[in-house]
């Protein structure tokens, strides 16, 4: 076991809901372990000006409920040099930090990963990102919420759809990654669902069958696309549909970043407190350079070089789902 005296957390990357939960479980487990924490502020341009502030049990009260960061987030460009990461790594020594939990997505990863091998120092990872393309975890830190949000709205934009025998492209985040249209999609019930990963051509699938349903008289409908789909944006998708499917009213819907907003579910916040507490944990047993996640409801341990090689896979039973239930 590894006696720790400092640590620091940051968070870093675009923001996502429960990462306050995880900030929040990391000062209370190392509190209980009489840990002194410091809260980095912007992510690791955050170690590079020495931006640390002290956080107590009592600085994180009332904010498992909030979305955002506390931390506040950025990517910073001066971490990607050694210049850089020379500045920040004497910081943490000026401070007499010990340790580092570092919350984000990959490229929080990537950094956090080759700052460790340089200067041999523990950091330890909780994914935090929407987009849930990370391996080793069944679900990211702000996937849950953002999914939720996605079908929260189209559920009222389907409300509109019907009254006025309207069909919605609605473009939802995943530049790599189409888990957020996959989930979302099936559980708003989407005619159709494009998404980066696809090895098929399924707007001309999607073209045949809207044409079918149009024929018999179902004019309402709601199409998925990821921003990263092959097929193109929403609205590449939006003028195909307009050119090839004469027979639908189209409207175009971006969600933006309200998907990255609001306050995190309840599985988020149990997830990011578990994962939190644990990573507390990791660093007193010694151990470093993994990412915490949870597989099969249990806490699992991943090499940020395997974390972060993008690699997570569709649901392949999910998948299958798709076109039957959007006959």
């Amino acid at each position: 076991m590894c006696i720790m005296k400092k640590i620091a957390v940051l968070t870093s990357g675009g923001d996502s809901p429960g990462m306050n939960a995880a900030v929040r479980a990391v000062v209370r487990t190392a509190a209980y372990h009489e840990i002194q924490v410091f809260g980095v502020q912007r992510g690791f341009d955050g170690l590079i000006e020495n931006d640390f502030v002290e956080l107590k049990s009592s600085s994180v009260a009332n904010i498992l409920q909030r979305g955002g960061t506390i931390l506040k987030s950025m990517r910073s460009d001066g971490f990607r040099t050694l210049e850089g990461r020379n500045k920040a790594f004497d910081n943490i020594k000026k401070s007499e930090i010990e340790g580092l939990i570092v919350i984000g997505g990959d490229g929080t990863f990537t950094g956090a990963d080759i700052f460790m091998s340089e200067f041999n120092f523990p950091v330890i990872g909780l994914p935090g990102t929407i987009d849930n393309d990370l391996v080793g975890t069944d679900f990211t830190i702000g996937y849950d919420t953002a999914v939720n949000t996605v079908i929260e709205a189209v559920d009222k934009i389907r409300d509109t759809a019907e009254s006025h025998n309207r069909l919605f492209v609605v473009e939802v985040m995943g530049k790599d990654a189409g888990f957020i249209a996959l989930r979302a999609g099936i559980g708003c019930g989407a005619a159709g669902i494009l998404y980066p990963e696809s090895e098929e051509d399924r707007l001309k699938d999607l073209v045949l069958r809207m044409n079918s349903e149009s024929k018999r008289k179902k004019l309402s409908n709601i199409v998925i696309v990821a921003e990263g789909s092959k097929e193109g944006d929403a609205q590449t998708v939006g003028n195909v549909l307009k050119n090839k499917c004469p027979g639908y009213d189209i409207r175009v819907v971006v969600l933006g970043h309200i998907q990255r907003g609001g306050s995190p579910s309840c599985m988020e916040r149990v997830r990011a407190s578990q994962m939190g507490f644990e990573a507390v944990n990791c660093l007193k047993n010694g151990r470093r350079g993994e990412m915490v996640g949870v597989v099969n409801n249990e806490i699992s341990y991943t090499p940020f070089s395997k974390a972060i090689k993008n690699q997570e896979k569709m649901d392949e039973n999910l998948l299958k789902m798709i076109d039957i239930l959007s006959i």
